[in-house]
């Protein structure tokens, strides 16, 4: 597959390498078995298209001065059949690359041919990975949390599936344990507070009007019948009918977000299947636990973690971690994930550590397991902040966002910065229609793009033949700065899936509509010959085709009018 960013990348990365192998059998430079360096791209095109700082990371290692160890390198490097026109030495010792122009060319119509594919690659080679993210508890609503590790998860699973990994999308469904007994008890509350027979609502019960809703639901469905019967019957009833309801509420508000998960796990399915008392004879076997208080102790203190943690409580009832370990035990072992990638909110971060050591504890190695940390979205008004309680009620919902704002520009908005920064999300400039808005931007320069081929068309000018033109001539600063923008799509997408963060497709989206205003505004495509017409259509086609292609990975409209 053509995969022109990448390749630009690697071209580099292998002159390089040659070139210090031919140095060092020359004598001209120590040998070395560590190609620890990398090449990026220069924030000023002055320094090249690429640029390496090979040289500064050696100089310690060689006992030479960083520019030396460049001039060394570009004597070696044999440009000829290349991507590179030349190779120039700059600063401290910063070797640049500057690419032919036959290459801007070849990328254009490698990026044509392409279409829809161009961006994907193979390097995960069908390997399979999950992504959990969301998982909610279904004891109430979707939060703003909710929403942002949504659009984050979806947007990390589609930049797996474009690198060719196998991608499941999991909810997992905490439906045992404390929050459900809370749940309960919650309800029965409700149950008999509007049946005027409750008293005092619990003071750690779930308070929100969802709760009441339920109860509500619960009594025109069946009256006053379980007044008469016991706790424990009235509330495993209450929670059978509310909890499928509160699903299916969830299911239709992910829907409603575009995200639609492979599997539905419930937590439950753990111990009928008897994978949490699997776990714990592994754990006894390796002699990673013991008794302490009546209560059973894992070693947490021998994997990394600050304290060592309970697993069976005095009760006898096993903990949360203990089914969160015997969870990951069926990822990996039962299901047969070669990686997976937990979306958690700011809130869990003290149980990373923890949980990674478990993996090592039963054999499953903690590498395999990756945690990203979803901080804090702050919700703003302007310039105002909108405050939230979801222990009051009042929280702001996902399905309530979404009646504010469009679809694209929720999901466009949470994933406008890295996983680990807070966020601010303000509402109306999400709800704007106008450059101001990041997502509109985006979405207008595909609709430009479409108006100006449909123009083109209507006045007897046939789209299709531009890819049968020589794109050599498109050599105006503003044609080549878009063309190299269009190439950094794969190594964005690889980048995404190799640091688990999709915020820079989101970055290199807006770059992207910015580059084509900028060409379009300085280069006429209209009016001119055919011999540039057409190379320039071309270009528009290529845009509009990452864009879409941009589109699809965040999960956001291309409209062709706005």
């Amino acid at each position: 597959m053509f995969d022109p960013g990448t390749s630009a990348h690697e071209a580099a990365e292998n002159l390089i390498i040659n070139s210090l192998k031919s140095a060092a059998l020359k004598g001209n430079l120590p040998e070395t078995d560590d190609f620890n360096f990398v090449t990026e791209i220069p924030k000023s095109a002055v320094n090249g298209d690429l640029s390496c700082n090979i040289a500064m990371t050696k100089a310690r290692e060689f006992k030479l001065a960083p520019r030396v160890i460049a001039d060394i390198l570009i004597q070696e490097m044999n440009l000829t059949g290349g991507i590179f026109e030349k190779v120039g030495l700059a600063g401290p010792g910063f070797i640049n690359f500057y690419y032919k122009k036959e290459y801007y060319a070849d990328s254009l119509k490698g990026i044509i041919e392409n279409g829809e594919d161009f961006g994907k690659s193979d390097s995960g080679c069908g390997k399979k990975i999950m992504v959990e993210f969301v998982s909610a508890n279904p004891t109430g609503p979707m939060h703003l949390g909710n929403a942002r590790g949504g659009a984050l998860g979806d947007c990390l699973a589609s930049a797996f599936e474009a690198t060719g990994w196998d991608v499941t999308r999991e909810f997992y469904v905490n439906d045992a344990g404390n929050q459900i007994e809370k749940f309960a008890v919650s309800l029965e509350a409700r149950y008999l507070e509007l049946l005027d027979k409750g008293g005092e609502f619990p003071e750690d019960g779930y308070q929100g009007q969802d709760i009441i809703e339920r109860a509500r639901e619960f009594i025109e469905a069946h009256g006053d019948a379980y007044i008469t019967e016991t706790s424990e019957t009235r509330k495993k009833a209450l929670v059978e009918f509310a909890l499928p309801k509160n699903l299916e509420q969830m299911k239709t508000d992910l829907n409603g977000y575009r995200i639609d998960f492979d599997i539905w796990f419930r937590e439950s399915t753990l111990y009928e299947n008897n994978t949490v008392e699997k776990v714990l004879d592994i754990l006894r076997k390796k002699d990673a636990v013991y008794e302490k208080d009546n209560a059973l102790w894992y070693r947490a203190t021998d994997f990394g973690a600050d304290k060592d943690e309970v697993l069976i409580r005095q009760n006898g009832f096993p903990t949360y971690f203990a089914a969160d370990i015997a969870y990951h035990y069926n990822k990996f072992i039962e299901r047969g994930f070669d990686r997976v990638i937990n979306i958690w909110g700011a809130d869990h971060h003290g149980h990373v550590a923890r949980l990674k050591g478990a993996m090592d504890a039963v054999g499953i190695g903690s590498d395999r397991l990756v945690i990203v940390i979803n901080q804090m979205v702050n919700l703003l008004q302007g310039k105002e902040p909108i405050r939230m309680s979801k222990r009051t009620g009042k929280a702001i919902t996902l399905s309530t966002l979404l009646e504010e704002i469009p679809v694209d520009a929720a999901r466009f908005f949470f994933n406008l910065r890295e996983p680990k920064s807070h966020l601010d999300f303000d509402i109306e400039l999400a709800a704007k229609q106008d450059s101001d808005n990041p997502v509109y931007y985006v979405q207008y320069a595909h609709a430009r793009i479409c108006s100006i081929l449909k123009g083109l068309e209507a006045g007897g000018v046939s789209v299709e033949d531009a890819k049968n033109y020589d794109f050599s001539v498109l050599i105006a600063a503003e044609e080549r700065a878009l063309i190299k923008h269009l190439t950094y799509l794969p190594g964005e997408i690889a980048v995404a899936a190799k640091e688990y963060d999709p915020a820079g497709i989101t970055r290199y989206t807006i770059e992207l509509a910015t580059l084509f205003h900028r060409f379009y505004t300085n280069c006429r495509v209209k009016g001119e010959p055919d011999s540039i017409m057409y190379p320039r259509i071309a270009l528009c086609i290529a845009t509009r085709q990452v864009i879409r292609n941009c589109s699809k990975l965040l999960k956001i409209a291309a409209p062709e009018s706005m």
